[in-house]
């Protein structure tokens, strides 16, 4: 059995017996092939990923076709996000995968006490069968870079695609035991049920990227069998844009950020910190960075995108009464679509800051200086990340000492993604572990201690 596809139950979300033994048969069958040794060689690893990259650059245009049917996501999108990057960190790792697995040895002087000869070292291997459970809003990316990773660390894998994205789930489902080794990853389509049926198995590790919500309920399902976790969550990525700061230039690279897939990207900005001068300023140069964007129009746009689902545009729309709307505000249901929209005179208190938006709308909220942007940001949940517009180095430093997140960028949200030497995680409500280039690896691999004392010492 390459691939295991259900349909999600609509009555239950608990697991039937015959889903039961199917989940528990197809963990130990890559239980199975893992303990043959098949996947530890150096020359598995580099095929398995070679074979992934072509998935990619062979089927470019289907990826997109999925996407455009699950997100409204426009092409050059989905070949920049969805296609692009993923083949970069491939490629990124094929180069590096060697050295990156190569044991590290410990100074001499780290051997203080032991017989002369010895050595000491780390060394990196595999953790066995692992779990990655994806999201919908990067279907592809999601899912299959932390394959990727997993795959190069020498692992088997269990993917389990988001059903709120059926197109690209179905496809992953077809291609992926096209491409690689079927005795070494399958992917489990379904919904709840079948996450369920999963989560009651024994992996070495969970990969889960979504929300918090259901991050908890991974985390305790892993607990009961002492397995370790990498949770991608999400979370409120503020923004802090000095007086400094060039607004035609934060506008520009604020929209494209911001609005790319709906607004429904983790790290994407979530709201700006900025005084009442610079407010003002900002408010109507996004505006204008909006229309050179998507036009007058964003629904007409083949470049804008829509909400996942009624249930997600529900979600957003009810969060537009916050503050008062400078542009946007428009809805349509039937299309699920929501568009760009700045609020202003947003408070702390409004429905708009209580929650992760996941959607194309930006407060903008007012403070006196950096002092009072620094409290109010760390007054809440460790954000994924944290981005600033200053050409002040001592505003940048105490953004970087004084709060925490999982990642920090200046100049440009969301680069830092593409970054593949640069660990890609949360801290605390956001998440916890990361990946990506050589942090893939050690997500994925137990690292080894070892000593070797010569048993001729001459003592």
């Amino acid at each position: 059995m390459t691939s295991t596809t259900t349909t999600p139950s609509t009555t239950s979300t608990t697991p039937d017996a015959a889903l039961t033994d199917r989940t528990a048969a197809l963990v130990a069958r890559l239980r199975a092939a893992f303990a043959t040794g098949r996947t530890r060689p150096l020359a598995w690893r580099q095929e398995q990923l070679t074979r992934l990259r072509a998935l990619f650059t062979e089927n470019r245009e289907a990826i997109a076709d999925a996407l455009h049917s699950d997100l409204h996501k426009p092409r050059p999108e989905a070949y920049g996000a969805e296609v692009d990057l993923p083949v970069h960190e491939i490629d990124h790792t094929l180069a590096h995968l060697a050295q990156w697995l190569e044991p590290q040895r410990l100074d001499q002087a780290s051997l203080a006490g032991l017989p002369e000869g010895s050595t000491a070292g780390t060394q990196y291997e595999p953790l066995g069968t692992v779990l990655v459970i994806a999201p919908w809003n990067y279907p592809v990316q999601l899912s299959l870079v932390p394959v990727a990773g997993a795959l190069a660390a020498g692992n088997t894998v269990v993917l389990k695609p988001s059903e709120l994205a059926p197109a690209t789930s179905e496809l992953m489902a077809r291609l992926v035991p096209e491409y690689l080794d079927p005795a070494a990853v399958a992917v489990v389509e379904g919904g709840i049920p079948e996450t369920t049926a999963l989560l009651a198995e024994r992996f070495d590790h969970i990969f889960y990227t979504g929300n918090g919500t259901v991050g908890r309920i991974v985390m305790r399902a892993a607990a009961e069998h002492l397995t370790p976790v990498t949770l991608e969550l999400g979370g409120k990525s503020p923004v802090f844009v000095d007086r400094d700061a060039d607004v035609a230039t934060v506008a520009a690279r604020l929209a494209d950020a911001k609005f790319r897939n709906a607004g429904q990207t983790c790290v994407a900005p979530d709201y700006v910190l900025t005084d009442p001068g610079t407010a003002r300023a900002l408010a109507g140069a996004l505006a204008e960075a909006v229309e050179r964007l998507f036009g007058a129009d964003p629904q007409s746009s083949p470049a804008y995108g829509r909400m996942v689902n009624e249930r997600h545009f529900d979600r957003v729309s009810a969060l537009l009464d916050s503050g008062t709307t400078v542009f946007g505000g428009r809805t349509d249901r039937g299309d699920v679509y929501i568009a760009p929209t700045v609020l202003t005179g947003v408070t702390a208190d409004d429905p708009v800051m209580a929650e992760e938006i996941f959607g194309p709308v930006l407060p903008i909220v007012e403070v006196a200086d950096l002092d009072e942007a620094i409290a109010f940001i760390n007054d809440r949940d460790k954000p994924l990340a944290l981005y600033g517009f200053t050409e002040n180095e001592t505003t940048r430093h105490r953004l970087a000492t004084e709060t925490s997140s999982g990642g920090l960028g200046f100049g440009l949200p969301m680069a830092h993604l593409r970054v593949s030497d640069l660990p890609f995680g949360g801290v605390g409500e956001s998440g916890m572990g990361s990946y990506h280039g050589p942090h893939s690896i050690a997500a994925f691999s137990h690292r080894r201690a070892r000593l070797d004392v010569p048993l001729s010492t001459g003592k």
